[in-house]
Formats: structure tokens, C-alpha cells, sequence
């Protein structure tokens, strides 16, 4: 005997540009750039137990409706998008009990001083993910994909236990580097997004630079902390860092000094770090994590 357990389903990365004409402080464009994914749950055990589509809001229907609320909606923030249309789809389906949205938003930069001619900026990724729940109401979770930084030195790593299969050596000033994956849970679904993803921005920014590290686990905690203490409505901070190894070249038998200036970038593999910061009043999450 088998039986369903959980599931659901949805449209995943569904592209939308949205431009707003005039609307930049003096008269320029501005434009939105967002993939959007939205999963959708609750009495669905009839779609895949018989067949029954009677409740299925085909995913189809999923993505009109991302292009509609975008034009509805203009050029808001992503937390805004994202909020909408979970409530969308929870209250005007009643056979569903959970939406799920997450959003990536994708930075412009304007150029050439006319208003309406951008470049992409590369440096990292915005995104959201809202949950809102039936019984629960909305949970937001916002963060940053991609951010890479570096520093040259203010990094240690040593004291570590040795065993047969141990060959690292221990160093007192290395290179540190990673690609930060940070997200954080607010503590409810009314802020201002824009101010609260630039603060923890450059807090996560702040951190990093500013702790003298003798592990990226110390520094991660380090940069879990400042989101929150610089972010009053964000209560707890997940964050991947993955180690982006940078190994000192050897010159000798070129007959030059190294002289901690030349350096080979590990692609793989690498360590990856990962934790959990929270405040201590943190509420329970609920299901802004699903």
C-alpha cells in the first residue's frame, strides 16, 4: 500500500521586464527585471490519485497572472510583487491552502544620460521568496545571491586538529574569499524593502570587511549579526559561504620571491559554510522557510 504525501506544483522562472516610462526623477525610465516562480498546495490529492483537474489552476494560468500583476502592480519592489500574488492565488482558490512566490530581481544601471538606456549590473542578485498560508498569512524571506568579495589579508586559520589524512598547514595571513548566499527572514510583511535590502546589504558588506577572521565560520556569525542588529524587522539570517580558495603560486623556480603577490584561484573543490543567525526574540518561522 502507498499513499500521497506532500506536494505541489507550480510555474517556475517566468521572465518579466517592467518598465515604467517617466517615473525616474526626471522623467526617466525605470525598469523592473524579475524571474518569477510561483508553487501552489493544499486539496490537490485528486489530480494525481484519478486524474481529476478540477482544482488544478494550471500553471499556465500561473504565469498570465505574473504578467498581469506586474502590469497592475508597476514598478514595485519585489517583496510587493511577491505578497500580491500569493494572496492572489490563496484567496481566490479555495482548494488551495499555500502559495508560494519567489522572486529574482536583476539590477539596471542607467548610462549615457538620456533616461532610458541601461546596463546590467552583475555583482549579485536580489530575490524574495513569500509564503502565504491560509491560516498563517504571509511570511517574507528576502536575500542576495551572488555577492563575491575578497579580501587580501585579516584572515587566519589555525589550531585545527590533525590526523593521518591532515596535509593543510596552518596560516596566519591568507587571502579569504567567498560568493554569499544570505537570506533573511523579516519579522513581518510590512517594511520598507528597499531600505531594509540596502541596509542589509551593506551590513553583510560591513561585516565582512570589518572582522579580523581567523575562521569564515567566525565570520559568517559576524555577518548574521550586523543584518540583524542594523535591521530592526529582520529577525533570523541563513547564510552559504562557499571558500574561494586562493593558493600562493610558487616562484622559486622561476628565480623570483613570492612575496604574498601572486596567487592561483581553486575552482573546486571548496570548503562550504553554512549557519544560522537569530535574534534572541526571533518568532517562530512557520513556513517562511518551506
Amino acid at each position: 500500500m502507498v499513499q500521497l504525501g506532500a506536494n505541489r506544483y507550480g510555474k517556475a522562472e517566468v521572465r518579466v521586464l517592467r518598465v515604467a516610462r517617466g517615473a525616474a526623477d526626471g522623467g526617466g525610465d525605470v525598469i523592473r527585471d524579475w524571474n518569477v516562480s510561483t508553487s501552489l498546495s493544499g486539496d490537490l490529492a485528486a489530480t494525481h490519485l484519478t486524474g481529476d483537474n478540477s482544482g488544478v489552476l494550471t500553471t499556465d494560468t500561473q504565469k498570465n497572472t505574473v504578467y498581469a500583476f506586474a502590469a497592475r502592480l508597476g514598478a514595485v519592489e519585489p517583496e510587493v510583487l511577491g505578497l500580491e500574488l500569493a494572496a492572489h492565488f490563496v484567496r481566490s482558490q479555495p482548494q488551495l491552502t499555500r502559495a508560494r512566490v519567489r522572486v529574482e530581481e536583476y539590477g539596471w544601471d542607467r548610462i549615457g544620460g538620456t533616461g532610458h538606456s541601461f546596463a546590467r549590473r552583475g555583482a549579485l542578485t536580489r530575490a524574495t521568496r513569500v509564503v502565504h498560508d491560509a491560516d498563517l498569512g504571509p511570511a517574507v524571506v528576502s536575500g542576495i545571491e551572488g555577492l563575491t568579495v575578497l579580501k587580501t589579508t585579516d584572515s587566519e586559520f589555525w589550531g585545527f586538529p590533525r590526523d593521518a589524512y591532515t596535509t593543510l598547514a596552518e596560516t596566519t595571513d591568507r587571502i579569504l574569499a567567498t560568493e554569499v548566499s544570505a537570506w533573511w527572514r523579516y519579522r513581518g510583511a510590512d517594511t520598507g524593502w528597499a531600505a531594509a535590502f540596502a541596509a542589509a546589504r551593506q551590513a553583510l558588506l560591513d561585516a565582512f570587511s570589518g572582522t579580523y577572521s581567523y575562521s569564515l565560520q567566525q565570520t559568517l556569525f559576524a555577518m548574521g549579526s550586523r543584518v540583524i542588529a542594523d535591521v530592526p524587522t529582520v529577525c533570523e539570517a541563513r547564510l552559504a559561504l562557499p571558500n574561494k580558495h586562493h593558493y600562493l603560486v610558487d616562484l622559486a623556480p622561476f628565480g623570483l620571491v613570492s612575496d604574498r603577490e601572486v596567487y592561483y584561484p581553486g575552482d573546486r573543490p571548496y570548503g562550504l559554510i553554512e549557519g544560522t543567525v537569530l535574534a534572541d526574540d526571533a518568532p517562530p518561522p512557520g513556513p517562511a522557510w518551506d
